[in-house]
């Protein structure tokens, strides 16, 4: 207890951080509303929220937002192992979303697994769930003039690289599809949303996102060798990469200092990218 004889926020969050070590409160499930812990500490709701924040910043608290009490979130160990991408970005994406000001940016080849996994955060929105008053996506895709490192054709690339144009059809749509999901948040909720792309002049070995500068998930990009029938009834042969199914490692910045430094310097290296040499780019 303090001087004033009542309990501080950083006595309150030791005594959840407790209950949540020893299993009183349970992994997924929802913490008591701010009104009931105000009224166990004796305490005003302002020192019952700083003593959340606190918790989320350590990592303990997910699905944080103004319309309904946190859940507690899973143990680091399990949270932070490898998955398939398709796995483990849509709740992680969902976590984010529960945030007052939403901040997303990603570094990919195309748009298709981020539009896939954002899929679970909007059913969210609509489902009542969270309510972000804004969300900010920006989004470095290869420019439709380099010569791609891949997918390219195992023959080599002609004047007319069939390879080319189905990934730069893919890249077009998958964005747009993207772009389109997320600005219909305005009409249908009112909340404030900005979508926007730049190209890059090489192809990128990863696919990286960065949520809420709180989290890194990065992926490297895995080459092989693959056929796809054309719509002309012609087979492509070629040296391409299966993105939803690269395995994604997590980096949170509460989680040390090895993890805070990979995402602070991953976000240096977004912003140093989005600034200097990306450019302008319009999705046609």
């Amino acid at each position: 207890m303090n001087g004033s004889g009542r309990a501080s926020a950083q006595e309150i969050a030791d005594v959840l951080r407790e209950r949540i070590r020893t299993g009183d409160l349970e992994a997924g499930k929802r913490l008591p509303t701010q009104a009931v812990l105000a009224e166990e500490f004796g305490v005003e709701r302002g020192t019952v929220r700083q003593a959340l924040r606190a918790l989320q910043d350590a990592g303990l608290l997910s699905n944080v937002s103004r319309g309904s009490p946190p859940r507690i979130a899973e143990p680091r160990s399990s949270r932070n192992e490898p998955q398939p991408t398709m796995v483990g970005l849509a709740p992680r994406l969902a976590e984010a979303f529960a945030a007052q000001h939403v901040r997303i940016d990603a570094v990919s080849l195309t748009a298709e697994t981020l539009r896939l996994a954002l899929s679970e955060p909007l059913r969210t929105i609509h489902a009542g769930h969270s309510r972000p008053e804004s969300i900010d996506v920006r989004i470095l895709l290869p420019s439709r003039d380099i010569a791609l490192a891949f997918p390219i054709p195992v023959d080599g690339r002609g004047d007319d690289d069939p390879v080319h144009q189905r990934w730069l059809q893919m890249r077009n749509a998958q964005g747009q599809v993207l772009r389109h999901n997320l600005r219909s948040l305005r009409s249908s909720h009112g909340i404030e949303v900005r979508v926007t792309f730049r190209a890059l002049p090489f192809t990128p070995p990863v696919k990286l996102y960065l949520l809420n500068g709180s989290e890194a998930l990065m992926a490297y990009y895995m080459v092989k060798r693959r056929e796809e029938m054309t719509e002309s009834g012609t087979t492509m042969d070629m040296y391409d990469v299966l993105g939803a199914e690269s395995v994604l490692f997590s980096f949170e910045r509460g989680a040390g200092e090895r993890d805070a430094g990979f995402v602070e310097q991953s976000q240096k290296w977004f912003d140093a990218l989005w600034e200097t040499i990306s450019s302008d780019l319009t999705l046609s």
